[in-house]
């Protein structure tokens, strides 16, 4: 029998939760069940409940995933860890189908990667999160591409707070090509802060949520935290910095060759981006996609590509990214040469 077919057959197992506590037990469930309804649909199999006795049927593979995130999730309600719609999705991620028989071994894993900040500790979900995390650590130089929504900018600004917080590095570049829709620095109101500050907000966001806003806003005034255009690293050789460069995708070839050549000794870079939602002029090849395809397998560079099943956002979002994928997928060459 192939594994495949392995796989496929349906097979029913029966498990006990201990301690049978009514209460853990309802968050384990949820409101009217829909925890459970929420895996059923997720993983394609059925959960029938009584009391602390649960009956799984399925899909073998599916199964036995299922039977161990609901062990894994008890554990942690028995904790006192709070379970809502959004952390189990968060869960399934984790346990995506493509290393469902491994759950155990990535939690054990997963333990070795959380990134711990001032305010909150972080969890990378699944196996592209935690080798994006392992190659951070590892790689002065890491790329993360891929879509929307797979956390490569929030996983990258807790790595750069934690190397901060533990004195790895001195001090957080915030970088950004100032290309959006068309829109142009010199058309918004302000001084040069203001300008970039719109391009910025989702790294602004990420660090208030870790380190507190009073804690940032000092940081940025004392030089500790910086925020920069692209354009402005020209002519720097940034040393003991953790740089971030985010929506690398809007790079141009030159920008991104000036831009890896700026590391210095102590650094580490990390450089985000989709490469399938690039704002630069018709005709203008980006320094992500250009970069990928001649620095990967390079000594010391590390690259994380994320796909649709990373989407850690609402599941709706990872049915859009499909849907456009699909639509992509089924263009004419006559449509793709008018984009």
């Amino acid at each position: 029998m192939t594994n495949e077919s392995s796989a496929q057959q349906s097979t029913q197992q029966s498990l006990s939760l201990e301690p049978n506590d009514p209460r853990h037990l309802a968050t384990l469930c949820g409101q009217l069940d829909a925890h459970l309804r929420q895996i059923e649909q997720r993983l394609g199999i059925r959960i029938d409940a009584r009391g602390n006795r649960f009956g799984l049927s399925g899909p073998a593979v599916n199964v036995a995933a299922g039977r161990k995130l609901l062990i894994h999730l008890y554990a942690e309600v028995c904790q006192g860890v709070n379970l809502s719609p959004e952390s189990l999705h968060l869960h399934l991620q984790q346990a995506g189908l493509e290393h469902l028989a491994e759950v155990d071994q990535g939690t054990a894993v997963e333990a070795l990667q959380v990134i711990r900040t001032k305010r909150s500790s972080i969890k990378p979900r699944g196996k592209n999160q935690q080798g994006y995390v392992r190659a951070i650590k590892q790689c002065d130089i890491n790329f993360g591409i891929g879509p929307a929504g797979t956390g490569k900018t929030y996983l990258a600004v807790a790595c750069g707070v934690q190397a901060l917080l533990e004195d790895q590095v001195r001090r957080i570049l915030l970088v950004r090509p100032a290309v959006e829709a068309g829109e142009k620095l010199g058309f918004l109101p302000g001084d040069l802060s203001q300008k970039i500050d719109p391009y910025l907000r989702p790294l602004y966001d990420a660090l208030y949520e870790m380190l507190g806003f009073e804690t940032v806003n000092k940081h940025i005034e004392r030089n500790i935290i910086e925020v920069a255009p692209l354009a402005f690293m020209r002519g720097r050789t940034l040393n003991n910095a953790f740089i971030i460069l985010d929506e690398a995708q809007n790079t141009t070839r030159e920008q991104m060759k000036m831009f890896l050549t700026r590391i210095g000794f102590g650094s580490t870079a990390v450089i985000t981006g989709d490469a399938t939602q690039i704002d630069l002029p018709r005709g203008s090849q980006s320094g992500l996609t250009h970069a990928s395809n001649i620095l990967e397998g390079v000594d010391g560079i590390g690259f994380t590509w994320f796909g649709n099943s990373d989407v850690v956002r609402h599941p709706l979002v990872q049915r859009i990214v499909e849907a456009y994928d699909t639509h992509e997928d089924r263009a004419t060459p006559l449509d793709k040469s008018r984009r």
